[in-house]
């Protein structure tokens, strides 16, 4: 399976319903499994430096196969990976809200959210993530399988 725009569409909607559940105003993007960009959505009152944000967010959480929330820690002077948002250009981002999407250990995709405090990302994030296991789940019960790649 590979991402196409309906299910990153339908991964916005639901991003955005979370977010607006949660009153918050957020910068959400939808990567494909090479980082792509394939939709981005910025709800009324989002804040435009939460563009680049949302985008990077679902860049890194692809790049570094990893919720970017795991970043965090190891990023900071004196762990491991200390300077590592300095790296690409500086799109590597260690705020939580980015989120890999997987059918089993492949990477699909990726999904980048930012408006609020990291934890809010991440749960409007979270939400997409549900959305999509649901979305497999309904898909494989009517025998339809996937296949990876082109």
């Amino acid at each position: 399976m590979t991402m196409t725009l309906d299910i990153a569409k339908y991964l916005l909607e639901v991003a955005e319903k979370k977010a607006k559940d949660m009153g918050l105003a957020e910068n959400i993007a939808i990567v494909d499994d090479g980082a792509n960009l394939v939709a981005f959505h910025r709800m009324d009152h989002a804040r435009i430096g939460g563009i680049d944000i949302a985008q990077n967010k679902a860049w890194t959480s692809v790049a570094l196969q990893m919720p970017t929330s795991n970043l965090s820690e190891a990023a900071q002077p004196g762990h491991p990976s200390f300077g590592i948002n300095t790296t690409n250009h500086g799109r590597v981002v260690i705020l939580g809200g980015g989120i890999p999407l997987r059918i089993g250990d492949v990477i699909v995709g990726g999904i980048g959210v930012s408006g609020g405090t990291s934890q809010q990302d991440i749960e409007v994030a979270n939400a997409a993530i549900q959305a999509f296991e649901q979305l497999l789940k309904r898909h494989e019960s009517n025998g339809i399988s996937y296949r990876i790649g082109s």
